[in-house]
């Protein structure tokens, strides 16, 4: 685990091995606790932050550099 501060000061950690593929780098899992009981949120690695947004379908984007994942789940409803 990589050890981190957030722009508040907290601090977090961000695992090495748990995460998704980016459109321009990986999405890494960030946990609030070293034993990793409780999920921060998601690491952008392409420009490192933790300014991201996910939606209800598992897309995150990155709302600093783009970075995007794509959704995780898919409604055929869409097609």
């Amino acid at each position: 685990m990589d050890i981190w501060s957030t722009e508040d000061g907290e601090t977090v950690y961000i695992s090495e091995t748990d995460g998704d593929k980016g459109s321009k780098g990986p999405f890494l899992v960030a946990y609030e606790t070293p034993d990793t009981d409780r999920r921060y949120g998601w690491f952008c690695t392409n420009c490192e932050t933790f300014d991201n947004a996910m939606d209800a379908m598992g897309r995150i984007k990155c709302n600093r550099c783009g970075n995007f994942r794509k959704p995780t789940e898919w409604d055929a409803a869409h097609e």
